[in-house]
């Protein structure tokens, strides 16, 4: 074998050898070019996926890090904004090492500042120093919330006092520049509000202002009303009652008519006022008999006979009249004496005081804030397909019965109540098709994913094309042809003459060169002829030859 690939490699030098330069200089670009192709694809498929190291860099830190890149022979390339991309397998082996070297330092300067304090520095110094320290530690904390790609943050803190009534509250305010397609939502808002308001003594939140790189509010301080006489929070919460009815009708009666074949809204009456009712009522006076005796006094005064009584006046000073004998209970009659009833010996006054208890009712009544006024419902129910025995669908309105019972259902659903006033309406008609057609999927050939893997799909085709061609259209062809050009010379050396027509030698009995036929026999004819009359030995010989091998 290996005796066969000196030959055939032989045979390809003799060949080429034998080419004019024109074609010897476009065999030479052609295996160039070849050869160049193949060491650049696989270089390309060979090279390393780079990835994004740090982005948004300054240039005092981009410097840094690249100066450390250069310095542990780590591959780096730049990118736009301050990008600094390194092989995908070195990221997080290359932030390591540049995080024990403390890069990147970031645009905020951390407690690191109250490391180099200098002499003699004023308490002025000394508080704008711990000031910004303070802020930059806050902006580091910020940063670190996924969707912050970066913070800044002022505060304002207000010189102490000794007076009570000249103290104000300190103040911050904070502005995130978030990633591109990303927000903060309400919860992620408040926790930056009080890691902020707990970070500094005695802020309070409220004192905390929160906006985004594009100058939106995220916070809402003071006065939370809106326009409308409702804060965010009311607004969400009535958002989420319309929303959990709703979908309690429409889950209830998409299994009969199908999910894709109703929609349901509902606007809620929500009563945002704040309550609070205090009533002491009495009931009218009840019958002792029914009543609790809450204190009872009883006083008694008893006279000796001697003492003066009766009642005070002119009449008890009067000399007694005549004597009557009146008739008694008994049937008798009383003494004489006993007209004058100045005259009692015995008790003469009795005293008692009763105090009963008073019914008396005391309630007090604090209103739930956000209940329902008042609930509106529409329902919107499509038409029922029906399929035959061929498979085609044909859409028919719902009956009466039907109907009702989607009223029914949606009324339960939602707790209908009369004395509130509220209402549900209830239609049957046929959904528009364009909204299917709006929402249906997009062609393959339309997807953005499978558009991105097409084009890679063709680039490596065309690459794999173009060497294909390269090697099978131009290289291949020339080596056979320069193989078969040196074959045939050698197959001439060595055989006869007369398998070629024309041969050239030097003098007598030299050795003739056989050449392959690449013209015409005309051409070859003609060549002959003017070979016999510029060198006539060499025609001789080669007859001569010819003659003696016969």
């Amino acid at each position: 074998m290996a005796e066969a690939s000196g030959q055939s490699f032989s045979a390809l030098m003799r060949g080429f050898n034998q080419l004019p330069p024109q074609r010897k200089f476009g065999l030479m670009v052609a295996v160039a070019a070849v050869i160049a192709i193949i060491i650049g694809a696989l270089m390309w498929a060979q090279a390393p996926d780079y990835r994004v190291l740090y982005g948004n860099l300054g240039d005092r830190d981009g410097g840094a890090v690249i100066e450390s890149l250069q310095k542990q022979n780590i591959p780096y390339k730049m990118g736009e904004g301050g990008t600094i991309l390194v092989p995908s397998a070195m990221v997080y082996e290359a932030r390591l090492k540049l995080a024990s070297e403390g890069l990147p330092k970031g645009g905020a300067v951390g407690f690191e500042l109250m490391d180099n304090q200098k002499f003699g520095l004023t308490q002025f110094q000394e508080n704008i120093n711990y000031q910004r320290a303070l802020e930059g530690e806050i902006t580091r904390t910020i940063e670190t919330i996924s969707a912050v790609q970066g913070a800044r943050v002022h505060l304002a803190i207000p010189k102490p006092t000794v007076f009570v009534r000249e103290q104000q509250k300190p103040s911050a305010s904070v502005l995130v520049s978030l990633y591109s397609g990303r927000v903060l939502d309400k919860a992620q808002v408040e926790g930056i509000v009080h890691l902020v308001s707990s970070s500094v003594p005695e802020m309070p939140p409220g004192n905390v202002t929160v906006i985004d790189q594009n100058g939106n509010m995220l916070t809402q301080n003071g006065d939370k009303g809106t326009v409308l006489g409702l804060d965010s929070s009311q607004l969400e919460y009535l958002h989420q009652v319309e929303q959990s009815y709703t979908r309690r009708i429409e889950s209830i009666i998409s299994p009969i008519t199908g999910v894709s074949n109703i929609r349901a809204q509902v606007t809620a009456d929500l009563d945002f006022s704040f309550t609070e009712q205090t009533a002491e009522t009495y009931k009218p006076n009840p019958t002792p008999e029914q009543s609790s005796i809450r204190s009872q006094q009883t006083s008694e005064t008893a006279g000796d006979g001697q003492t003066a009584g009766g009642v005070p006046g002119a009449l008890s000073n009067q000399p007694p009249g005549a004597a009557t004998a009146p008739i008694n209970a008994a049937g008798g009659r009383t003494p004489a004496t006993a007209a004058n009833n100045t005259a009692v010996v015995g008790p003469i006054h009795k005293e008692s005081t009763t105090n009963y208890e008073l019914d008396k009712t005391i309630s007090h009544t604090k209103l739930p804030v956000g209940s329902i006024k008042r609930l509106s419902v529409a329902v919107v129910v499509n038409n029922k397909a029906i399929r035959d025995k061929k498979g085609k669908v044909t859409y028919q309105a719902l009956s009466k019965e039907e109907l009702a019972q989607v009223y029914n259902l949606a009324k339960e659903a939602m707790g209908f109540n009369q004395a509130r006033g509220d209402t549900l309406n209830v239609v049957n008609a046929p959904f528009n098709l364009a909204e299917g057609e709006e929402l249906a999927s997009l062609p393959i050939w339309k997807d953005p994913a499978m558009q991105a893997l097409a084009k890679e799909i063709v680039k490596y085709l065309v690459i794999a094309g173009l060497l294909m061609y390269l090697v099978l259209g131009v290289l291949k062809p020339m080596l056979t042809e320069l193989s078969a050009i040196g074959s045939a010379r050698a197959a001439g050396a060595e055989g006869p003459a007369m398998q070629e027509p024309f041969a050239t030698a030097e003098g007598e009995g030299a050795v003739v060169t056989i050449g392959k036929r690449t013209h015409s026999y005309e051409e070859d004819l003609q060549l002959v002829k003017d070979m016999a009359k510029q060198e006539p030995k060499i025609v001789a010989n080669v007859v001569k030859d010819w003659v003696n091998k016969e």
